[in-house]
């Protein structure tokens, strides 16, 4: 497999062109440019459109559950359940809310050990003030279309890999089988979604906490069914525990706790749930499909420069291709490494990546990449979340330098999550060493292989790329912007099962 690096090479020319060619319009601000432009525009799109093969709808041919179905209910539920952390003080909601992309809106997790375990995103802490886990929490948005695998590091992956399947054609490998070997564990026709909801509980930082501490990662799951089930060794451990009643209705049955509420089945449903956040109705969807009207000039500007290739166009579509906007593969970027690391390296925080999985260096520093879709609504960016889009955006051109005016000195003061902390200037001294080590890989990659692209140092980065970024703006679903809307994902506060329902509030305690 080709390694590949993204590129914005030729942002400054294609911009500073943009200019002598007037203002965009409708959907992204500013005039409307005259019907001759427009026309002209539009029918350069649609070439590319057709070239590209792009229907606007990535979810075409699959097989996806609503939020309204059992499952995907039960899944809600659990979703946001407590319950299903060793110490009762983190859900998978915790790291993934709807109302915040998907994700957390930090830099990086703070897991478990919350002062408050109510509050999500900015304003979440522990005592010390740290992230307990070392990459960015990525969006659950449309996670059911990924078809090769998840996490930063594709540590959950398809065997088959087969296209539109989400997994479910083969075998899914998991971090507790080698390479290629499909977890026994793991029941054939599961989503690669629930699959990926087997791991988190049983990783002290992110949902097992002190609990079982040397346990193996199935006992773990067995007694946290037991707990859920309120049978066995976690009988008694919830009070007020109505999950039998749920599940009952969920699955259709009236088997007993002991056979109905398995790991297995808590999986299934979370995966399900996750499945059903599918959120492409985007104005990039309904321009693909034949409404001119649905972006602006400037926005179409900007997916000319994004889809055309280097000199004028920026060939961003090499990796963010398709209507998923993502080939599912690995790339070395370059992009800052800071936090507490993945264990690699000589004092252990640095993160090498997809090498973790594979055991070769040439995989080191390389992160999957992932979809642009509701791009807005799901930052900070890369996978130690310390980038602002304009810092990503920038990054391509004149990495060194842009990481120097997001981290002075190796300072973590800019970046948000750590900017109230009293010591942030000295967190992670290896901050700089290790964003070295990530940026220096680029430059290998490209003595090994001369076709890859990125930045050449000798242009200038524009501090603003309206066209581009009115397009990318164009690929976010407004529903992930309105509470309202997202409101069937997150429960009511009297839904829950059980006294650990994860009722978010930001850090004035209002409700999310």
């Amino acid at each position: 497999m080709k390694t590949r690096t993204l590129t914005l090479l030729g942002l400054a020319m294609f911009t500073g062109m943009l200019a002598a060619c007037g203002g965009g319009g409708g959907g992204g601000g500013g005039g409307r440019d005259d019907d001759t432009t427009q026309s002209t525009l539009d029918a350069q799109l649609r070439q590319v459109i057709a070239a590209e093969g792009l229907t606007g709808d990535p979810t075409t041919g699959r097989n996806l559950p609503s939020i309204n179905d059992p499952l995907a209910q039960l899944g809600k539920l659990l979703f946001f359940s407590k319950s299903l952390s060793g110490d009762m003080d983190t859900a998978c909601a915790s790291c993934h809310h709807p109302a915040l992309g998907g994700g957390d809106g930090l830099a990086l997790p703070v897991g478990t050990g919350a002062i408050d375990p109510d509050v999500v995103g900015p304003g979440r802490n522990r005592a010390d003030g740290l992230p307990n886990v070392g990459r960015h929490s990525q969006s659950v948005f449309n996670v059911g279309l990924y078809d090769t695998g998840l996490f930063w590091d594709s540590r959950v992956e398809s065997i088959g890999k087969e296209t539109g399947l989400n997994g479910t054609g083969s075998g899914i490998r998991t971090p507790e089988t080698a390479l290629h070997v499909a977890d026994p564990l793991v029941t054939p026709g599961t989503s690669l979604v629930a699959a990926q909801a087997r791991i988190p509980v049983a990783v002290p930082g992110e949902m097992l906490g002190s609990f079982m501490p040397g346990a193996a990662p199935e006992a773990i799951r067995q007694r946290l069914a037991e707990r859920i089930g309120d049978y066995g060794a976690g009988a008694g451990e919830i009070p007020n525990n109505n999950w039998l009643a749920a599940f009952q209705t969920a699955f259709a049955s009236a088997e007993s706790a002991e056979q109905l509420i398995t790991f297995e089945n808590i999986a299934l449903a979370i995966g399900e749930y996750q499945r059903s956040m599918i959120f492409v109705e985007t104005p990039w969807k309904a321009y693909v499909q034949g409404d001119n009207s649905a972006i602006s000039d400037s926005a179409k500007r900007g997916a000319l420069l994004f889809y055309r290739d280097l000199n004028p166009g920026l060939a961003c579509n090499q990796c963010h291709g398709g209507d998923f906007f993502t080939d599912e593969r690995h790339a070395v970027t370059g992009f800052p490494q800071t936090g507490p690391g993945k264990g690699d390296g000589a004092a252990g925080d640095q993160d090498f990546g997809r090498e973790q999985q594979t055991g070769n260096s040439a995989d080191r520093f390389m992160f999957r990449t992932p979809t642009l879709l509701n791009l807005t609504v799901t930052g900070p960016y890369a996978h130690t979340g310390t980038y602002t889009l304009e810092d990503a955006a920038q990054h391509y051109f004149l990495p060194n330098d842009t990481f120097a005016g997001r981290f002075p000195g190796g300072s973590l003061c800019r970046v948000p999550q750590f900017a109230a902390h009293p010591d942030c200037a000295n967190l992670y001294p290896n901050t700089v060493v290790n964003s070295a080590a990530a940026r220096n890989a680029v430059t290998q990659q490209r003595l090994i292989d001369a076709t890859l692209t990125f930045p050449d140092l000798s242009f200038s980065p524009p501090r603003d790329a309206p066209p581009l970024f009115d397009f990318l703006q164009t690929l976010t679903d407004p529903c992930t912007l309105n509470r309202a809307c997202l409101a069937p994902w997150i429960p009511d506060p009297s839904e829950a099962p059980d006294g650990n329902q994860l009722n978010a509030t930001d850090s004035s305690g209002s409700p999310l």
